[in-house]
């Protein structure tokens, strides 16, 4: 395994505090918005080794707050790079990290009375950015 630099920290970092951001903010609403941050809390204190330590350490991502478009332009190519990088150094870690930042915008779109549609078509979203290149 060979350690991420911390840029590549910060897209792993970027891609799953974004995905959150993104369900969460897919169905508004302050108080689900309580529920939620708890529970992806949770969800992403779960992470552990390399994904871990890229979650817990260094800068918060800074994501644009205008719209779900720029969001989403940036969230899911970061969770494409991060699963890139993740293979190239640390290729045990992968699944982790994908475990990780479904079980997080799951547990958030579970968080205020169940699976919303739209936070179901962003969970999606998501899932298909995390997945392997064909």
């Amino acid at each position: 395994m060979e350690r991420l630099t911390a840029d590549e920290q910060l897209t792993l970092k970027t891609g799953a505090f974004g995905a959150v951001f993104l369900v969460s903010n897919a169905v508004p609403g302050m108080l689900a918005m309580v529920r939620e941050s708890i529970a992806a809390s949770g969800a992403l204190g779960d992470a552990s080794g390399v994904v871990k330590e890229a979650l817990t350490t260094g800068p918060l991502p800074q994501l644009p707050r205008d719209s779900a478009l720029e969001i989403e332009a940036i969230v899911l190519p970061a969770l494409g790079r991060a699963v890139e990088i993740l293979r190239a150094k640390s290729p045990g870690d992968v699944q982790a990290y994908r475990s990780v930042v479904l079980a997080a915008a799951d547990r958030v779109a579970q968080a205020h009375r169940g699976i919303a549609p739209a936070e179901a078509a962003v969970i999606d979203k998501i899932r298909q950015a995390l997945a392997e290149p064909a």
